[in-house]
């Protein structure tokens, strides 16, 4: 990591690899159309930050529940991590640690119920994904090797 980005505010985060039957990551599709995102498009895992005093499993078992109804009393082991410099919706940059957990599931129907005001104006799809998909596609997806993380697990 570069001095500049030490200097940066930390932002602890945990992120959800959902896999269906057939190998396919759960994306949502974020789009901004407006404040200092606007303009800015992109796919990534469900997750999101690490509130106060929450550790990083903690917060996966929010963050699952939150963005997609779905309920889990051991999220299990952090199965990557990637640390990126990311400017936030509210316009700051910051030194994002990205901590990945493995769910393997049967694709569901997701719930919106506990969706933040923010997230219900700026996530509008979601979709399922081959790493074929995840290659090919010319979209913004986060993380941006997403692919290759598939490769380890």
């Amino acid at each position: 990591m570069s001095e500049a980005e030490s200097a940066l505010p930390a932002r602890p985060t945990s992120r959800w690899l959902l896999l269906d039957g057939q190998g396919r990551v759960l994306l949502f599709h974020f789009v901004f159309s407006e404040g200092p995102l606007a303009g800015t498009a992109f796919w990534a895992t469900p997750g999101g930050g690490c509130e106060a005093d929450e550790t990083f499993e903690e917060a996966a078992r929010r963050e699952l529940f939150e963005e997609t109804g779905l309920i889990v009393e051991d999220p299990g082991p952090q199965v990557a991590q990637v640390r990126v410099s990311f400017r936030l919706p509210d316009g700051r940059m910051a030194d994002v640690d990205q901590r990945f957990f493995l769910l393997r599931t049967e694709t569901f129907d997701l719930s919106s119920a506990g969706w933040t005001v923010e997230e219900q104006g700026v996530l509008v799809d979601h979709r399922w994904w081959s790493v074929a998909d995840i290659r090919a596609s010319a979209e913004t997806i986060w993380p941006a090797d997403l692919a290759d993380i598939f490769d380890t697990l």
